[in-house]
Parts: structure tokens; sequence; C-alpha cells
């Protein structure tokens, strides 16, 4: 297996720790703060751009790094599955990457299933 780069690393642990309801609390209590340090600043420009730009940068790093956890996340859960199906007889290898079609030839499975479904729900 091939070791995980730093970023992969840097990402998994800050979208873990980001999660923790401690991240939540101490979230909160910076934006307390900031409001209560308004009437020292007289709630000046410099007062909100401060919130502003850390909330901005902040938000705009999470994204890249919680999505590179998700993508990773996600591709794992695909093998898993193309394997589970590879590995049981009756199921189809053909539904094996659906993930790669197109919606029309989703939404033809899905109708299928559903169908499946409905005969399954009348016996």
């Amino acid at each position: 297996m091939q070791r995980h780069s730093v970023f992969s690393q840097l990402a998994r642990r800050v979208a873990r720790l980001s999660g923790r309801p401690a991240s939540f609390a101490i979230a909160c209590a910076v934006i307390v703060l900031w409001a209560l340090s308004g009437p020292i600043f007289r709630f000046n420009d410099t007062w909100q751009l401060v919130i502003n730009t850390g909330t901005t940068i902040i938000t705009f790093l999470m994204v890249f790094l919680i999505q590179s956890t998700q993508n990773s996340d996600t591709e794992a859960i695909q093998i898993k599955l193309d394997e589970l199906i590879r590995a049981i007889e009756p199921a189809r290898n053909r539904m094996l990457s659906l993930e790669e079609l197109d919606e029309t030839e989703l939404d033809e499975l899905r109708k299928e299933f559903d169908e499946l479904a409905k005969k399954a729900r009348q016996t």
C-alpha cells in the first residue's frame, strides 16, 4: 500500500477535528468574543473586516480539505461496493462502476430497481 501524502493526512486530521463538538464550541466562542469586542472598537469597519476576512479564509480552505477527504472516502466506498458486487454470484457485474454512467443510464437503472422494489412489496 502507498503512504498517504502530507496533504491527505492533513485533510483527514482537519476534517476529523472540525467535526467535533469542541471545534464547534471554539468557533462559537470566537464569534462571541468578536461580538463582545465590538463596543471596544466602536463597531468600526476594521472590526467587521476582521471577522469577515477570517471566516472567509477559513471557509475557503476548509472546502478544499473536506472535499479531499470526501473524494477519497467515496472512492474507497465505490471500490468496496464493486468488490462485493463482483464476489456475490447472483449480482450483475454490469453494476460495477455505476458512478461512471451518465444521467440517462442511471435513470434507467433507477426505474428498473424501483420496479423490483414495487414487486417485492407486493409479495
